[in-house]
């Protein structure tokens, strides 16, 4: 898919309260940042930011933090921000990079309609490979908890085997997610799947 440039993406950068500059000088410590002891959620691949916007308005007790590679997407994303959002960080980094930013200090993970990544030889890079699942160890607080969502049937059946290896026990499988689930916040692919009724595939993870 081709990311369109955002002209401006640079101010709008500079100029976010939101977005975290030197994420790595927060590792081990995003509470202090948060000033408050809630529980710390991350959405890695924001894309645009519906889903992580809405959470963040939603749920005020959790604090939310939305990560993403692409400088025009991110752009994207701040734009939508509305101020008064104390539970909600962003930043930009390459999801390779997520155990130098934080470690045991993470609830939750969020992977929504991550790349699939399709060719045998790009498997690694899925965020639910087993190099991922390694550092995600190594953020997480206490019990590990995943939950994931997607439209590539491939990369879901994929998942659920790397994430059953790694010792996982996986909860709320659905392989219709909108069939059974309707009032829930949506990102904007998952938004644009359910209006074109397109299967979406769901799992929760957890291990302790």
């Amino acid at each position: 898919m081709r990311l369109r440039n955002v002209k401006d993406k640079e101010e709008i950068l500079n100029n976010c309260k939101y977005l975290i500059k030197n994420p790595e000088e927060y590792i081990g410590k995003w509470k202090s940042l948060f000033n408050n002891d809630n529980p710390i959620y991350i959405e890695i691949g924001m894309g645009k930011g519906k889903f992580l916007l809405e959470n963040a308005l939603k749920y005020k007790d959790i604090n939310y933090i939305g990560i993403e590679k692409f400088d025009s997407v991110m752009a994207k994303a701040i734009k939508k921000i509305d101020e008064g959002l104390p539970n909600l960080k962003l930043i930009r980094m390459n999801a390779l990079d997520i155990d130098k930013v934080f470690s045991k200090e993470i609830d939750l993970i969020y992977l929504n309609f991550s790349d699939p990544w399709p060719k045998k030889r790009w498997r690694d890079r899925r965020l639910t490979s087993k190099i991922f699942l390694n550092k995600y160890d190594k953020i997480f607080k206490g019990v590990k908890k995943i939950e994931m969502k997607t439209d590539n049937e491939e990369l879901f059946i994929y998942s659920l085997e790397t994430l059953s290896e790694k010792g996982y026990t996986l909860n709320d499988i659905s392989f219709n997610y909108h069939k059974t689930h309707t009032d829930i916040i949506m990102s904007e692919y998952e938004k644009k799947f359910s209006k074109e009724k397109k299967f979406v595939y769901h799992l929760f993870a957890q291990k302790k």
